[in-house]
């Protein structure tokens, strides 16, 4: 380069093409985008606050921001299942009633990162090996924002977990697509709740949703799992999860037989 002022010119050119490129990955906002969290922020239940976003257009100052914040967020959200170094698990999930049809089954493979969230990575790992998620029902799916399961088909299971609560991992990833975080109703609240994101949610990484690991096989299966239902009561016409807490599979399987859930979770 001619100059330092030519350097630094180009360089935050090219910092700007990169982030519009990774921008599906670290979820920077779109009118499309933030028009899709406003519908999904009116359906959440309480689970999630509301983002507080209203225009969908960014100012070159803000683009040059997000240029290099995303520098950082593409390398860093990029999951290797080869990679030793991150201390990571691989977690396979067997999905039954695929697209509400009993008979149809896949698999997808989670890979855990405790380099990202000690805390609930440790925690999904121990849910996992104790055979907590088997037959678990993903009660709450919301086409192209999230997946939600987690709550014990048997009461008694259950009600062990529920006072076992977190403390808060920092948020170090964003909620891109595919990435698999614990469910909370506010700080120190993580229990056994997750979710994984069908959509690039980074309104929810400053809301203290911090991702545990990354769907690395079979996204393709988590895209079927059934949604007929909508949104959960009271809010729509899907499971009350204080009713799935007390009364478990039993009330799932009589009033919503189509849920799509997990016949066998192992660690690989």
């Amino acid at each position: 380069f001619s100059s330092h002022k030519d350097f630094k010119m180009k360089l935050i050119a090219l910092l700007t093409i990169q982030a519009l490129a990774a921008s599906a990955f670290t979820g920077v906002p779109s009118s499309v985008s933030r028009s899709a969290l406003k519908h999904h922020n009116s359906a959440e239940s309480g689970l999630f606050a509301s983002t507080g976003e209203t225009d969908g257009s960014i100012s070159r100052r803000e683009a040059l921001q997000v240029a290099s914040a995303a520098a950082v967020l593409a390398t860093s959200t990029v999951v290797n299942a080869d990679d030793e170094g991150a201390g990571g698990k691989l977690v396979e999930f067997t999905v039954n009633n695929l697209d509400g049809e009993e008979g149809k089954t896949g698999t997808f493979v989670v890979k855990t990162r405790p380099d990202w969230a000690p805390i609930g990575e440790e925690r999904f790992v121990a849910l996992a090996e104790s055979s907590f998620f088997d037959g678990c029902r993903a009660f709450r799916v919301l086409p192209g924002f999230i997946v939600q399961f987690g709550i014990n088909g048997d009461p008694a299971v259950q009600s062990k977990w529920r006072s076992s609560s977190l403390k808060d991992d920092p948020v170090k990833v964003s909620n891109s697509r595919g990435t698999v975080v614990f469910a909370t109703a506010g700080p120190g609240t993580r229990t056994t709740q997750l979710f994984v994101n069908l959509g690039n949610n980074s309104f929810l990484d400053k809301q203290s949703f911090s991702p545990l690991g990354e769907v690395v096989e079979g996204m393709d299966v988590v895209e079927r799992f059934y949604s007929g239902y909508g949104e959960g009561a009271p809010s729509g016409r899907g499971p009350n999860q204080g009713l799935i807490q007390k009364q478990g599979n039993s009330y799932l399987e009589a009033s919503y037989p189509k849920l799509s859930y997990f016949s066998k979770v192992v660690l690989k």
